[in-house]
């Protein structure tokens, strides 16, 4: 049986061990060590990674008691070095830490239990059992859990037998009967845990709250502690910096000239909305009077999709007419007709487009397709047209 360096101490990040064990299996090489401090994957924690003999440990499992290391080749010898990616570990031992912290706070404060706990490689989020909770009430959350931290109250790990877990006021009681792992934060509560975790709530840094969402009749709440935590404020100020800079404000007034800016992008969208309506009807009465026969074509340098479309769709409003677009600033070919002709522009697509490499459908009025350069856009657009041009004749 391996001994578990981790439950001794969170702290140790290289020691000295053997090989007892080695795997092959269709998935990759595993081995087996006399010692390890690679915690595996359990209870809401990600595994530990780093090196053994400087040959990558790319994952580690816990399989009927036997942990598992899986490497990239096995080492030459079987008496081996073993390095932690420290970084990695010390943001899992914070946010396991403040997890029980949070979840304990929670329980105060909000008078929710914790039912699940998820660390992900950019935040983590705990499941609390309430249909909601509000802003203020996430805000003097974050203010109770932050206090308890500055309080550097001391977080102790030991064992104990059933009966002795009965004498503890314990959050949940364990699945497990023997040798029950008991993480104590000071003062504050006892929790059945195998994970690791900091000395001290002073290690957990800070926690901040991003957010709570329902999920399932319950309540989410994503955050971040310590260095991730440090990392989100850093990108913060650093997007506060750039819109400072960008609207020339200060960082105070941001909002008020982003509320100003977004009330000048909404009148301008209105007058180009008018303007683009103008062209239109101008442009529609030129092309149906420069057509020849039922067929209209044009190719535009830079009109959009949805912009022919609105045009096609006022010109096979006002006559019956077949309409024929092709926009070189975005690779696209559109095809409409009005009235009653027999035309069906979805099927004439489906069946052409793959020998022009392109994709797209519709429906018999209206069909758009779209194409991965502007040859083969150009090319569909003569084709489709020399087509229609022989059945309008």
């Amino acid at each position: 049986m391996t001994k578990k360096l981790y439950y001794e101490s969170a702290y140790t990040r290289e020691w000295e061990t053997r090989i007892t064990r080695k795997v092959e299996r269709e998935d990759g090489t595993y081995v087996v060590l006399e010692e390890t401090a690679f915690y595996p994957h359990g209870g809401g924690q990600p595994c530990d990674l780093g090196w053994i003999n400087a040959i990558p440990v790319l994952d580690v499992v816990l399989e009927e008691g036997e942990i598992l290391h899986k490497v990239e080749r096995f080492p030459e010898k079987d008496d081996v070095r073993c390095r932690l990616d420290w970084d990695r570990r010390f943001d899992h031992m914070q946010h396991h830490s403040g997890q029980h912290l949070l979840s304990a706070m929670c329980l105060e404060v909000c008078k929710a239990e914790t039912l699940s706990f998820h660390l992900g490689e950019d935040y983590a989020t705990i499941d609390i059992a309430r249909s909601d909770l509000p802003p203020h009430e996430l805000m003097m959350l974050e203010l109770e859990v932050n206090d308890q931290i500055y309080l550097n109250r001391k977080v102790t790990s030991y064992f104990v037998n059933q009966e002795q877990a009965a004498d503890l006021p314990l959050v949940k009681q364990p699945k497990v009967t023997d040798n029950i792992r008991i993480v104590e934060i000071e003062g504050i509560e006892y929790n059945a845990c195998g994970g690791t975790h900091v000395s001290a709530t002073g290690e957990i840094g800070m926690i901040k709250l991003l957010r709570a969402e329902k999920q399932k009749g319950h309540t989410r709440v994503y955050f971040k502690c310590g260095y991730r935590a440090l990392r989100e404020f850093n990108a913060g100020v650093e997007i506060l910096g750039s819109l400072s800079t960008r609207f020339n404000t200060a960082k105070e007034e941001i909002m008020d000239r982003i509320t100003k800016w977004d009330q000048e992008q909404k009148q301008l969208q209105a007058e180009l909305t008018a303007v683009k309506a103008e062209n239109d009807a101008y442009l529609a009465e030129k092309l149906l009077a420069d057509r020849q026969g039922s067929l209209i074509k044009h190719a535009f340098a830079d009109k959009p999709l949805k912009d022919m479309q609105n045009l096609a769709a006022k010109l096979t409003e006002q006559a019956d007419v077949i309409v024929l677009f092709v926009s070189g600033v975005d690779h696209k070919v559109l095809l409409a007709r009005g009235g009653d002709s027999e035309l069906a522009c979805g099927a004439l697509f489906k069946q052409h487009l793959a020998d022009y490499r392109g994709k797209g459908g519709g429906s018999d009025k209206m069909a758009q397709a779209g194409f991965a350069n502007g040859e083969d856009a150009i090319a569909f657009y003569h084709f489709a047209g020399e087509l229609l041009e022989s059945v309008d004749e």
